[in-house]
C-alpha cells in the first residue's frame, strides 16, 4: 500500500512538473511554431518515463535491503538478549560469592589503596603530557586557522579590487573612449614600417 502511494505520490509530481513545462513553453512560444511544440513535450514525456522507471526501479530493489536490514538488527538484538542473560547469571555467581569473603575485601582494600596511590601519580604524569600534547596541538590548529583566515582575507581583499577596478573600468570606458583608443591604436599602427 506504501509503495503504491509513493509510486502515486511521484508520478503526480511528475505529472505536475510536465504540465508546468507545458504551460510555461505554451506561453513562450505563442507564436512559434507547433513542431518545436511538440518536440518540446515528446521530451518531456519521456523524461517522465525515465523519471517513472527509477522509482520503480526504486521501489522494487530498496524494500529486500530494507529487510535484510530489519533481520540484521532482530538478529543483534537476540544475541544481546542471551548476552545479557548471560551477564545476568555470572552477576549473581559473583554476588553470591562475594557474600562469603568479608575478610578478603579486607586485604584487597589495602592493596587497592596502595596501587590507587601509585595509580594517581601515576595518572597525574600522564595527565601533565596529555595537556602538553593538547596545548601544542591546539597551537597548531590556532597557528593553522590563523593562516586559513589570512589567505581568506587576501583572496576577498583580491577579488574585492578586482571587482572594483572592473566596475570602475566599465563606468570609464564609454563607447566613446573605446572607439577613441582604438582610433589611437589604428594611427599608430599605420605610422609604423612593415
Amino acid at each position: 500500500m506504501r509503495r503504491c502511494l509513493r509510486i502515486f505520490e511521484w508520478a503526480s509530481v511528475c505529472l505536475v512538473l510536465l504540465l508546468c513545462a507545458v504551460s510555461a513553453s505554451a506561453a513562450e512560444e505563442a507564436a512559434g511554431a507547433s513542431a518545436e511544440h511538440f518536440s518540446e513535450i515528446f521530451k518531456w514525456i519521456n523524461f517522465a518515463i525515465v523519471a517513472a522507471l527509477i522509482v520503480w526501479l526504486f521501489a522494487k530493489k530498496l524494500p529486500p535491503v530494507f529487510r535484510r536490514n530489519a533481520e540484521n538488527i532482530g538478529s543483534a538484538i537476540s544475541k544481546a538478549t542471551a548476552a545479557k542473560a548471560e551477564a545476568d547469571r555470572q552477576l549473581r555467581e559473583a554476588e553470591g560469592k562475594l557474600a562469603n569473603l568479608p575478610a578478603e575485601v579486607a586485604v584487597l582494600r589495602e592493596e587497592a589503596k596502595r596501587e590507587a596511590t601509585a595509580e594517581v601519580e601515576r595518572i597525574q604524569a600522564a595527565t601533565r603530557a596529555d595537556q602538553e600534547k593538547v596545548a601544542a596541538a591546539a597551537k597548531g590548529e590556532i597557528e593553522a586557522a590563523e593562516r586559513a583566515a589570512r589567505k581568506e582575507l587576501k583572496e576577498l581583499a583580491a577579488k574585492l579590487a578586482v571587482d572594483g577596478a572592473e566596475s570602475l573600468l566599465v563606468r570609464q570606458l564609454t563607447p566613446a573612449v573605446q572607439e577613441s583608443l582604438i582610433s589611437g591604436f589604428v594611427k599608430t599602427l599605420e605610422g609604423r614600417p612593415n
